[in-house]
């Protein structure tokens, strides 16, 4: 600001012209991009109280300052469009406000919009984010880097970061979709607030992800554990898998556990216990393969049905049981309860016993149990009671 300087836009009335006050003959102008600075030779003559400035705006002259300083020679007229023609004259006015014959009228241009950054890359292939590097403005005034983002086939821009300093020369777009085309420009802001034109507009596309897991396959029929087992994943970049798991085929799936192999071993302590599976594998990035919205359903083995007790029977001294068993079944434990007491009996192999260890006036209970190959038993039969009566 300069002290004795009032600034206006106004079309004067038409002021009293004192042709014997000095005039400004020259005016010297140095144009910016919103800016015209001005210079003269100032006038120290008794007469000579200040100087106005006048600006054409259409057909007519406006005043736009009035320097109350005849020592004043510079004056800076502001907040002009760029690349755009102006002209202005000046007077000399004495202490009555009289006016100096008009100067000539000086015509002058504003420079064009600065340029934006003289080169942007994008950097493609990235999980989930885009990085753009450019060349540092050579313009020293650039304080601010404006980064625009287009989404593919769409016409609008949306502002997405700022980088703050003019030697700062990256930016890197995070949390974007995968395998995603975008498009971006970047802008420059100056200190005094001057945006430049958009830059060349680049294009990046973010990273796939991994293809999903084909062939998975889960056990049904051995014990205590599933087995998952698919196809290897084709990646260049594969890191490992991921295995997810659920109690219900549509609630949700928690993560359970990783493999660099193509089989995966789920130890579990129930019989006949069924889970839902999800295979997805991860890349180096740890981007993940889409899961499959039908999830594979795997159990382990269940326990053998239980015995039927087809016939008890006593001959007076000894009983003897008979039952129908699981064809799957490979032995027999005999459970016996009498007098609060427990015995078991086992490596029975046929589907009956005969048990002669008996007392007349005793009442027994027996419970059967199916044994598998793998030692997983049944559930006991139904309780069988049996007393042989005292002679």
């Amino acid at each position: 600001m300069i002290s004795g300087c009032e600034k206006t836009l106004e079309t004067p009335k038409q002021p009293q012209i004192d042709a014997t006050l000095p005039r400004i003959e020259t005016i010297r102008t140095l144009p910016d991009i919103t800016e015209i600075g001005f210079e003269w030779t100032p006038i120290y003559g008794d007469r000579v109280e200040g100087y106005n400035i006048y600006r054409m705006d259409g057909s007519a002259m406006k005043k736009i300052a009035t320097i109350n300083d005849k020592y004043i020679s510079h004056y800076v007229d502001t907040k002009l469009t760029p690349d755009t023609q102006y002209s202005y004259r000046m007077a000399t006015f004495s202490v009555d406000k009289r006016e100096s014959e008009p100067s000539p009228i000086v015509t002058v241009t504003t420079t064009g919009t600065i340029e934006s950054v003289p080169f942007l890359k994008a950097i493609t292939g990235l999980p989930n984010r885009v990085k753009l590097v450019w060349r540092p403005h050579p313009m020293e005034r650039v304080e601010t880097y404006i980064i625009e983002r287009n989404e593919f086939k769409s016409t609008k821009w949306e502002e997405v970061g700022k980088i703050e300093g003019r030697l700062n020369a990256e930016y890197i777009d995070k949390d974007l979709r995968d395998n995603y085309v975008y498009r971006y420009r970047v802008k420059v802001k100056t200190f005094d607030g001057i945006i430049s034109k958009p830059s060349d507009i680049v294009e990046a596309h973010t990273k796939p992800l991994p293809k999903p897991i084909m062939g998975i396959s889960a056990t049904n029929n051995l014990p205590k554990k599933i087995v998952l087992r698919w196809e290897p994943a084709q990646e260049s970049d594969f890191s490992h898998y991921k295995i997810y798991r659920s109690n219900n085929s549509t609630l949700f799936f928690s993560y359970h556990g990783k493999t660099k192999s193509t089989e995966f071993e789920d130890l579990v302590s129930e019989n006949g216990k069924t889970y839902y599976y999800k295979v997805v594998a991860v890349d180096v990035d740890g981007l993940e393969s889409k899961q499959s919205d039908n999830p594979i359903t795997g159990s382990t083995l269940g326990a053998l049905s239980a015995p039927t007790v087809s016939s008890v029977k006593h001959d007076g001294r000894s009983i003897y049981i008979t039952w129908n068993g699981d064809e799957n079944a490979v032995k027999y434990t005999v459970t016996r309860e009498f007098n609060g007491k427990k015995q078991s009996f086992t490596g029975i192999f046929e589907p009956n016993y005969h048990d002669m260890d008996t007392a007349p006036g005793v009442n027994y209970k027996y419970n059967i149990i199916a044994i598998d190959k793998f030692g997983i038993a049944s559930k006991p039969s139904d309780s069988v009671m049996i007393t042989i009566p005292k002679e």
